[in-house]
């Protein structure tokens, strides 16, 4: 593996740790002040979250509810690819997790927390991990409609 690129904060006085603390998937509720909690570190000046709450509408129809069911290496899959957005960037430590299984609306499906010396490079990193886990993550989503249908959504 290639080392880690160096920081591009000339303030730092240690290199980001581009610690991965949590990279999971499961069927249990998300709390994303956990993942906040895990992300600490002396070093952060920032910490984002976000959560990827469902919705009761999409494509201009209402949705009910969710299921996500994974892949078997979901798991895996998650762990490098947020292994491998975070060595470019100057993070401290990240935590992701992905839920599988029914959902209602309003529950998160998605809790990210990052941390880092600065809110830029934070918010940067956030929107990176969640763009590479909906493009990379082989979880497809069931809605319940509103209508009494269902549909299936390719990805996560």
């Amino acid at each position: 593996m290639p080392d880690a690129p160096a920081p591009r904060d000339s303030s730092r006085i240690v290199p980001p740790r581009r610690a991965v603390v949590r990279a999971t998937v499961t069927t249990d509720p998300l709390d994303v002040d956990e993942h906040a909690r895990l992300v600490d570190d002396p070093a952060a000046g920032a910490v984002v979250t976000f959560a990827g709450v469902v919705r009761d509408h999409d494509g201009g129809r209402g949705v009910t509810g969710i299921e996500y069911v994974g892949h078997p290496d979901a798991a895996d899959v998650l762990a490098r690819v947020v292994a491998e957005t975070v060595a470019d960037l100057d993070v401290d430590a990240v935590a992701v997790t992905h839920r599988l299984g029914p959902l209602a609306v309003g529950e998160c499906a998605l809790a990210l927390a990052v941390s880092s010396a600065h809110r830029r490079e934070a918010f940067e990193a956030a929107a990176a991990l969640v763009d590479a886990v909906k493009e990379h993550l082989p979880v497809w989503k069931r809605q319940d409609l509103a209508d009494g249908g269902e549909e299936w959504v390719g990805s996560a």
